[in-house]
């Protein structure tokens, strides 16, 4: 499956945080020619294995990127049926008012998120932003009507695909983190031609979104000797032009105190080997990433984290360029052929 495609069935697919299952065979049927093991865990982690060529015990690499999106749920059906709502994840709600969207219920139904209009708020109502409890879905059935379809509890999605803008940039949802996702398909069909040493787990890790959960699980259970987290970082605008990053131009390879200075050093090193376009991004405290949950799994596991720049996060029209995409997945796959033996029991943590 084509790296675009791919993208395009996993943003326009549906998969809250915690009922992430939609996908798993979408995921499944793109990786299965390139990994050797395909399983799913207990968390619903993705768990995709290509082993390496090297001699046993072979060095253990996790990639990992967040399969999971920000949504909604039903918190409960008022008695005009209207459908109202609670967070799963951190959507801002002056994004939500007026989105078309799915809400899954028994059998899944379009949906619009509604507002009193301004023509009858008052002064004040007008002045201030809109706050989630005063939101609400309408799927167009009565109170009766709803209620044998939708329960207390379904999750709602965006209702939104993914268009293709000038230059080789799309926009959607869920590109946080599904970009992050189709960079590890890039990067398992590029190790497919590549000698590596090292055992590859692509792992494409539930509910990050509410907690780094799948990260944490997954971590523990693969125990690998380095990792890399893959996720989106901010592009402008909207940031000061020193610390937005730039589409087209590559991805981010984060510095902080989440991140293992020998890990980062050798993509640093690899992209400049292989001509990889990259930027820097800084990360003084917590990440907010799957890295941050892997890197103090079991006795600590020296791990980087990779940005793909996405402008608009966490709203409707996510915006990325696939040339980043596919350039992360190539400075992956160099990258985990680099790891051997040698390297992991050669970490510094000062480079």
């Amino acid at each position: 499956m084509e790296t675009k495609e791919f993208l395009r069935r996993l943003t326009e697919g549906a998969g809250v945080s915690g009922f992430e299952d939609g996908l798993v065979g979408t995921v499944r049927e793109a990786f299965g020619p390139y990994t050797d093991e395909f399983t799913v865990d207990t968390m619903r982690n993705c768990v995709a294995l290509r082993r390496g060529a090297g001699p046993e015990p072979r060095v253990k690499v996790m990639l990992a990127a967040h399969l999971d999106e920000i949504g909604l749920m039903v918190l409960k059906i008022d008695d005009r049926g209207f459908l109202r709502l609670a967070q799963v994840g951190g959507f801002d709600p002056r994004v939500l008012v007026g989105q078309e969207v799915w809400v899954h219920g028994r059998r899944t139904l379009p949906g619009v998120i509604g507002i009193k209009p301004p023509h009858i708020m008052s002064d004040e109502e007008r002045r201030k932003a809109a706050k989630l409890e005063e939101l609400f879905v309408d799927v167009g059935l009565g109170p009766d009507e709803v209620g044998e379809v939708v329960a207390t509890g379904d999750t709602i999605t965006l209702r939104r695909q993914l268009v293709e803008l000038q230059d080789g940039i799309v926009s959607g949802k869920a590109l946080d983190d599904r970009a992050g996702v189709a960079c590890l398909l890039e990067c398992m069909r590029r190790l497919a031609v590549l000698r590596h040493e090292g055992d590859v787990f692509a792992v494409a890790t539930s509910q990050e979104e509410v907690g780094l959960k799948g990260a944490a699980t997954s971590a523990y259970s693969i125990r690998p000797d380095v990792a890399v987290a893959i996720d989106v970082g901010h592009a402008g605008p909207g940031l000061p032009e020193h610390e937005a990053l730039k589409l087209g131009k590559g991805p981010a390879l984060t510095i902080g105190a989440n991140i293992h200075p020998g890990v980062r050093a050798l993509l640093v090193e690899t992209a400049k080997a292989c001509s990889i376009g990259y930027q820097e991004e800084v990360a003084a405290g917590a990440t907010g990433t799957d890295a941050w949950a892997m890197q103090i799994s079991r006795e600590g596991i020296p791990t980087a984290l990779l940005s793909i720049p996405l402008r608009y996060m966490h709203t409707s029209v996510e915006t990325g360029s696939l040339d980043d995409v596919v350039a992360s997945g190539r400075l992956l796959a160099e990258f985990c052929a680099r790891v051997d033996r040698a390297f992991v029991e050669g970490l510094p943590w000062t480079v």
